[in-house]
């Protein structure tokens, strides 16, 4: 896992930006996959802005959330369809046709989860999945003890998880008990894998992740078995990494050819 640290949350968003334009930029039909929560949000303020001052062209742009609380209509200010729209969506030039969200009022969950995953391949596969990291180490909705073969599911969400969500609601009380979440099978299925974590309050998960054991305990920990996962973080969220110096080191002296960014 490559891992890059950068003095804080602005600059590292930037490089995020940087690689996702780059991607939609030399890519027929990109497909991006994307996250939500406090995360990406400047990750999307960034696109927006290449999008309006650079002409970064999202026309061609496929993409695929990770995840979607089940019970919320998409017009709900807690669900990730008004995330998304609000943030990145409404401000760019992505085709609504090309936007796949699960959808947390389906009928016949299992059924949707299996469709989810055939378009992911219709469209070609990810060619970037966008992560956030949650304190317990979950990607996506996949808490801790998930298989790390899963594929698209319904998912109960741990209280932690929801007391983390509860800024996006009115109150803990209204955050919803289950999800429908991209499996971690799934996630690793992308060429490359993108994990985000700012802040003091991810350092323990970020330790855990890239330098602790492959655990279905730590569900990020798997992205150790990916060949492109590369690991964004600000000084605070690599507090806890035993070898910051070495991959300071490694990032400043990689060959041009393996540079992303």
């Amino acid at each position: 896992m490559q891992v890059i640290i950068q003095p804080d949350s602005e600059q590292a968003s930037l490089l995020a930006a940087q690689l996702i334009a780059k991607i939609i930029r030399e890519k027929e039909k990109p497909v991006i996959g994307l996250a939500t929560g406090n995360t990406p949000l400047l990750l999307y303020q960034l696109l927006v802005k290449m999008h309006r001052e650079e002409g970064l062209d999202f026309s061609r742009v496929i993409s695929f959330n990770l995840d979607e609380y089940l019970g919320l209509p998409p017009e709900h200010p807690g669900s990730f369809h008004h995330f998304m729209w609000k943030n990145l969506f409404s401000q760019v030039n992505i085709k609504p046709e090309n936007v796949h969200i699960p959808d947390g009022l389906t009928r016949n969950i299992e059924a949707h989860c299996q469709q989810y995953e055939e378009e992911i391949k219709a469209a070609g596969g990810l060619d970037i999945q966008v992560l956030g990291l949650g304190t317990d180490g979950h990607i996506g909705f996949n808490e801790p003890s998930s298989s790390l073969s899963s594929r698209t599911r319904i998912i109960t969400l741990f209280d932690q998880t929801r007391k983390d969500n509860a800024i996006f609601f009115e109150s803990e009380d209204q955050v919803p008990y289950h999800a429908i979440t991209m499996g971690i099978r799934t996630i690793l299925e992308a060429r490359i894998c993108l994990l985000m974590a700012f802040g003091e309050k991810k350092a323990r998960a970020i330790s855990l992740a890239v330098e602790g054991p492959v655990t279905t305990m730590v569900p990020a920990s798997a992205l150790q078995f990916h060949p492109k996962a590369i690991s964004l973080l600000d000084k605070e969220a690599a507090s806890e990494l035993r070898l910051t110096d070495y991959y300071q080191w490694a990032y400043e002296h990689q060959l041009p050819e393996w540079r992303e960014f």
